[in-house]
């Protein structure tokens, strides 16, 4: 599955090189317009986004986190953003796991789609200036991704209590 999606100066690429999941692009690009919506506004008005969003493997993400942050292992996500300093355009390109998502989900007893919707959430919130690095930081933001995965209708994703340390 290839789109792209135009709304409020949003455009969303999805690739999908990992097909066990089914997750429409529809319900990708909602997910992503309402974060940006929502934690961008700071940017301004006039902000142009352009999201690219890759369903990829544990062998793939595990290559791209080797190569880009020299981490050997695999992960669930990985958020760039290539935006210029001062420009009017947000430019992130977001590569989440799809494989390790259905594991996650087997684990802690929700749907994969629930899994890769925090993953992608997980993502665009570190691109739109939230943080994980302490212990107040990664609440707050679990708790966001949370309420944002409860809105779409996925229930309390990250803050389940069989969740695997370190994800």
């Amino acid at each position: 599955m290839n789109s792209a999606d135009q709304d409020r100066n949003i455009d969303i690429h999805i690739a999908v090189n990992f097909e066990a999941i089914d997750m429409p692009a529809s319900r990708l690009r909602e997910l992503v317009t309402t974060v940006c919506n929502r934690f961008g506004a700071d940017s301004g008005p006039d902000v142009r986004y352009d999201i690219s969003i890759a369903v990829v493997d544990d062998i793939e993400i595990q290559k791209l986190n080797s190569r880009f942050l020299d981490h050997r292992t695999t992960t669930d996500c990985l958020s760039f953003d290539l935006s210029d300093t001062g420009s009017e355009s947000r430019i992130f390109e977001l590569v989440v796991n799809g494989e390790m998502a259905v594991r996650q989900a087997d684990l802690r007893g929700h749907s994969s789609q629930a899994e890769l919707a925090l993953y992608v959430t997980h993502g665009l919130l570190h691109n739109l200036g939230f943080d994980d690095l302490t212990p107040g930081q990664a609440r707050k933001m679990h708790e966001t991704e949370d309420e944002i995965l409860q809105q779409f209708g996925y229930g309390f994703v990250y803050n389940s209590s069989t969740r695997t340390p370190g994800h």
